[in-house]
């Protein structure tokens, strides 16, 4: 069975720092695609950061790009954001994915390629 759990979120103000992890269970993370997601109230669930399953570097959406930073450890099965630099735009529920074992993920940023999804944990960045 495959799990995916998330941890690390919590309030902060704006400027300071978090480190969100997702520990995977039941699926090698190796050579997978994952993706972080995050979802504001009242906005569509977007892509954050993700690596697909080709050789590729991390994909980062426009407003995190040098202040997020994708890394996964596969010792580990674990997969990690740094957030840097938050600010209030950053609140929302972060959720990691991953998708169905063997599948091929060219375009990492697509929710529709994941199967499975974390509970999420709150991020919360204060003024």
């Amino acid at each position: 069975q495959v799990q995916l759990v998330e941890s690390g979120g919590g309030l902060v103000q704006s400027g300071g720092s978090l480190r969100l992890s997702c520990v995977v269970s039941g699926f090698n993370l190796r050579y997978s695609a994952i993706g972080w997601f995050r979802q504001a109230p009242g906005k569509e669930r977007e892509a954050v950061a993700c690596v697909s399953s080709i050789a590729s570097g991390p994909y980062y959406e426009d407003s995190v790009q040098g202040r997020f930073t994708f890394s996964k450890d596969s010792a580990k099965n674990t997969a990690y954001l740094q957030m840097n630099s938050l600010n209030v735009d950053d609140t929302a529920v972060y959720y990691c994915a991953a998708p169905a074992a063997g599948t091929v993920v060219a375009h990492c940023h697509n929710e529709r390629a994941y199967s499975y999804w974390g509970q999420g944990t709150q991020v919360t960045v204060s003024s």
